[in-house]
C-alpha cells in the first residue's frame, strides 16, 4: 500500500516539475532570443533561471495551482495563469535592470500567452491522471440535523470526482451498532453536526477499522486543533494559551497596516478618482457610503466605501446584498465585481479603525443577529476587523456566518505577520473571481423589518 502510494506523489510530483520546466523553457527561449542586451558572459545566467523558477514556485503554491484534485480545473488554470503573469512581469523588470534600459515588452507578452497554453495544457493532463490515480471517495453521511447534512451533501456533490456520498445515516433514528455496519463498506465518513458523544465513539470505530474522516468543526475542535503539547511529569496535557496576538505582533502588525495602505492610496489613487467621478455621474448622489460597523472589543466605527447601490437603499431596512439585487447601480456593478469599493477603507485602515488583513467588520444588525445564533460569533472582535482576511479569501460574500466565523477563529489562532503577507498576496488572486462576491439569495432577507428612520444610502 505505501509503495502504491508514494509511486502516486511521485507521478503528480514529476507531472508538476514537468509543468514548471516546460514553463520556464518557454521564458528562456524568449531572454537568449530577444534580451540578449541582458544576458550574463557566464554564471550569472544560471542566477536569472533559479529566480525564474524560485518565483514561478513561490506564486504557484500560494495561489493553489499545485493542489491537482483538490482545486477545480478553472482554478488551477486561474491560478497557473495568475502565477506567470506576475512571475513574468518581475522577471521583465530584472532584465530591464540587468540591461540598464526599458526593454521591449512584445516578446514577454508572446512568451505569456504560449506559457499560458502550457499551463491550460498541463492543468488538465495533470487533473485527468490524478483522479485516474486516486478514484472517488466512497463516503457515508452521518448527521443528526437532516438539514445541515443534506446542505453538506449537496455540497460536497458537486465535486463528483473527489467524492460519492452513497448513503446517508440519521443518528437520532439508527442505533450505533447499524452506524458501524454503515461504515464498514466504505471508504470514509462525513460527519454533520451530530452529539459529541455518539461523534467520539465514531471517531474510536472510525480509527480502529482506518477509515477516514471527514468533519465540520466546532469551536472547541479550531481551539484544541491549534493547541500545544506538554508533558507533565508522565501525563500528557494540551495546552491552548488563548492570548491573543502579542504585544510584538499588535506593533508589527500596525507599522504595516500604515506602510502598505499609504503606499496602496498612492497607488490606487488614479483609479478612486475615476470611481468617484463614475458614481457622480451614474445617479448625481453622494460618492461615499458610511456605515456602522463594529472591530476590535466591540468598538464601532464608521466604514467607508465607494457607494455602489441606489440612494436610500435600506428604507425598507437593512439588507444584505441578493443575486441580481437592482438596488446596485450600474457603475455599483462593476466597481464591486473589481473590488474598487472597497479601496476607500485604507483610509480607514490608517486612521487605526482598521487593519488591512482580518475578520470582515459586520454592521451592528448582522451582529446582533448572529451572536443570538453563535453566540461565540464574539469571538472574532479579538482583533480588528480587516479588509481582506481568511473568511474573505476562502469564503464568498453569501458564506454562512457559522462558516465565516470558523475561518476568522482560524485567522486568530493561526495568526503571523507571514501568514498577514501570504494572505495580502492572495488577495490578488480573487479580485476577479466572480464567486466570491456572488450575493444571497432572497431568503437572506426573509425576516428584514422596513426601519423607522431611513439611512442615507445603503449598501
Amino acid at each position: 500500500m505505501n509503495n502504491l502510494i508514494n509511486f502516486r506523489k511521485s507521478v503528480m510530483r514529476l507531472i508538476k516539475m514537468f509543468i514548471v520546466a516546460s514553463i520556464t523553457f518557454a521564458f528562456v527561449q524568449t531572454w537568449v532570443t530577444n534580451y540578449t542586451v541582458s544576458l550574463f558572459s557566464r554564471d550569472g545566467n544560471y542566477v536569472v533561471i533559479f529566480a525564474f523558477v524560485f518565483l514561478l514556485t513561490i506564486f504557484c503554491s500560494l495561489y493553489g495551482a499545485f493542489k491537482v484534485g483538490i482545486n477545480r480545473i478553472h482554478e488551477l488554470i486561474y491560478s497557473f495563469s495568475l502565477s506567470i503573469l506576475i512571475t513574468n512581469f518581475l522577471m521583465y523588470l530584472m532584465l530591464s535592470l540587468i540591461a540598464r534600459e526599458m526593454l521591449v515588452i512584445t516578446p514577454i507578452l508572446i512568451s505569456v500567452v504560449f506559457q499560458f497554453c502550457i499551463a491550460f495544457v498541463g492543468c488538465v493532463c495533470a487533473n485527468t491522471v490524478y483522479f485516474k490515480l486516486y478514484p472517488a471517495r466512497r463516503l457515508v453521511a452521518i448527521f443528526g440535523d437532516d438539514a445541515t447534512g443534506f446542505k453538506l451533501i449537496n455540497r460536497m456533490s458537486h465535486i463528483p470526482e473527489r467524492f460519492k456520498i452513497e448513503r446517508g445515516v440519521n443518528v437520532n433514528s439508527t442505533s450505533m451498532e447499524d452506524i458501524k455496519k454503515a461504515i464498514l463498506p466504505f471508504d470514509g465518513v462525513l460527519i454533520c453536526d451530530i452529539d459529541k458523544n455518539l461523534e467520539k465513539e465514531i471517531y474510536s470505530y472510525c480509527y480502529s477499522q482506518c477509515k477516514r474522516i471527514y468533519m465540520l468543526p466546532a469551536i472547541t475542535d479550531i481551539i484544541i486543533n491549534h493547541s500545544y503539547e506538554i508533558q507533565i511529569g508522565d501525563t500528557p496535557v494540551i495546552m491552548s494559551r488563548n492570548r491573543g496576538l502579542t504585544t510584538e505582533q499588535l506593533i508589527l502588525k500596525r507599522v504595516m497596516d500604515i506602510v502598505v495602505s499609504a503606499i496602496a492610496l498612492i497607488i490606487c489613487s488614479p483609479f478612486m478618482l475615476i470611481a468617484a467621478i463614475a458614481i457622480k455621474l451614474d445617479d448625481g448622489g453622494p460618492i461615499f457610503f458610511k456605515q456602522n460597523r463594529i472591530t476590535k472589543d466591540g468598538k464601532i466605527f464608521n466604514v467607508l466605501k465607494f457607494r455602489s447601490m441606489i440612494v436610500d437603499a435600506d428604507k425598507d431596512g437593512a439588507k444584505k446584498a441578493e443575486v441580481g439585487d437592482n438596488r446596485i447601480t450600474k457603475v455599483g456593478k462593476f466597481i464591486r465585481a473589481c473590488r474598487l469599493d472597497e479601496l476607500p477603507q485604507l483610509i480607514n485602515v490608517l486612521k487605526g479603525d482598521m487593519s488591512l488583513v482580518g475578520p470582515r467588520p459586520e454592521r451592528i444588525e448582522n451582529v446582533y443577529e448572529y451572536s443570538n445564533e453563535y453566540p461565540e460569533f464574539e469571538l472574532r472582535h479579538r482583533v480588528k476587523g480587516g479588509i481582506t482576511g481568511y473568511a474573505q479569501l476562502y469564503g464568498k460574500y453569501n458564506t454562512s456566518p457559522k462558516d465565516k466565523l470558523n475561518m476568522d477563529l482560524i485567522y486568530i489562532e493561526t495568526y503571523s505577520i507571514v501568514q498577514d503577507i501570504k494572505l495580502l498576496i492572495l488577495t490578488i488572486k480573487v479580485l476577479f473571481m466572480k464567486e466570491s462576491t456572488e450575493g444571497f439569495d432572497a431568503s437572506a432577507n426573509a425576516n428584514v423589518r422596513p426601519k423607522n428612520t431611513k439611512n442615507k444610502d445603503g449598501e
